[in-house]
């Protein structure tokens, strides 16, 4: 079976290395030594001046709600994980979808503004499969209308936009260290913010709204994470070069292949330095999109229906007309990456694809 995705798994030997110094300190969660080691680490690597580690992308993006005071509207996108949708309505607040770029497969800017209504106190928009949405336009938009922007960088690990790490963008952002992500954690996340204000309320918020072990400050949560986890993340850490570049081979390898097939590629945005995390392809039609998906899993060859459906669909939120998100969704399809996943892999899956469109 090729699976859409499988864990990148550092040699068990160094991952063994952790767990010893772990057994020997006997400090497994409440921030220990390996927490705030790969919190400094990936600070970092990442070129952010803050970075709270947490127990994953979903709560990372309900802190960011909950330490901005968010109430009322929050427009956002309608093609991301149900976990976009799904914190803001957790938070109490409402999803009013505006409609996405057919090209980027971001929020569309130019339909954010007719959305604005007195109500309305932030922008929450996805960096779709790790691509930089219109961060300029976006911006402007909030500026003036006095909003906060939250970006759900989910995928982005790795990626840079004019010149710096894409966490540095908006109020805050959030990133996930998911199993499936390009770079994981076993579980995980992170909440990333320049503003020093934000990182001390969102470091309180993380711990329950402790300042000490016998006083609160607001009310929090508990986010954090364990040293099981962040001994993985070090571990991977390590390797994270040689991932990314073994991502982008077989982006450009399927690139090559599927030249020419009657197939919508996702354009990534000017100015970005990318982390090639997935590899979305759609279909001229639903039809086809399912006809291929069913033809790859009857070769044990598995996809995803990243991101169906749209989430302006959900039973738990107010529909709105988003066609153009409706139309790529019921059409998408991702294809395998995985540092595992080999050239010849690629040859199959791509050859089943093609055989299957000419069919």
């Amino acid at each position: 079976m090729i699976n859409v995705t499988s864990p990148f798994l550092p040699p068990k030997e160094e991952y063994q290395i952790y767990l010893d110094k772990i057994y020997k300190k006997n400090w497994l969660t409440n921030m220990g030594p390996l927490s705030n080691e790969l919190e400094i680490r990936l600070k970092d690597y990442l070129g952010t001046k803050n970075l709270l580690y947490v127990g994953n992308g979903t709560i990372a993006l309900q802190l960011a709600i909950k330490a901005l005071n968010l109430s009322g509207e929050i427009i956002t996108t309608p093609f991301s994980y149900v976990a976009t949708t799904s914190s803001i309505v957790w938070e109490q607040c409402i999803p009013v979808f505006a409609d996405i770029n057919e090209k980027s497969f971001n929020i569309d800017p130019h339909k954010i503004e007719v959305l604005i209504s007195e109500r309305t106190t932030a922008i929450l928009a996805t960096h779709v499969f790790g691509n930089p949405c219109d961060i300029e336009s976006i911006e402007k938009i909030a500026e003036k209308h006095d909003l906060k922007v939250i970006y759900d960088a989910a995928h982005c690990f790795g990626v840079n936009y004019k010149g710096q790490s894409i966490f540095n963008y908006g109020d805050i952002s959030t990133v996930s260290f998911h199993a499936t992500k390009l770079f994981h954690t076993i579980e995980g996340g992170a909440v990333i913010t320049q503003s020093k204000e934000l990182d001390f309320r969102l470091t309180k918020m993380r711990n329950f709204g402790h300042v000490t072990s016998e006083s609160f400050d607001g009310m929090g949560i508990n986010a954090k994470n364990s040293e099981f986890h962040a001994a993985m993340g070090l571990c991977n850490l390590k390797y994270i070069e040689g991932i990314l570049k073994k991502r982008k081979d077989q982006y450009i390898n399927y690139l090559n292949q599927l030249k020419g097939c009657p197939l919508g590629f996702q354009q990534i945005s000017d100015n970005t330095n990318y982390n090639y995390a997935y590899f979305p392809v759609v279909f001229d039609s639903e039809t086809i999109a399912l006809k291929v998906k069913e033809k790859l899993q009857d070769n044990w060859i598995g996809t995803r229906r990243y991101f169906y459906p749209s989430l302006s669909n959900l039973e738990y939120v107010k529909s709105y007309k988003t066609p153009i998100a409706d139309s790529i969704a019921s059409r998408i399809l991702c294809l395998p990456v995985f540092h595992e996943l080999s050239e010849e892999d690629q040859d199959f899956i791509c050859y089943i694809l093609k055989s299957t469109l000419t069919s």
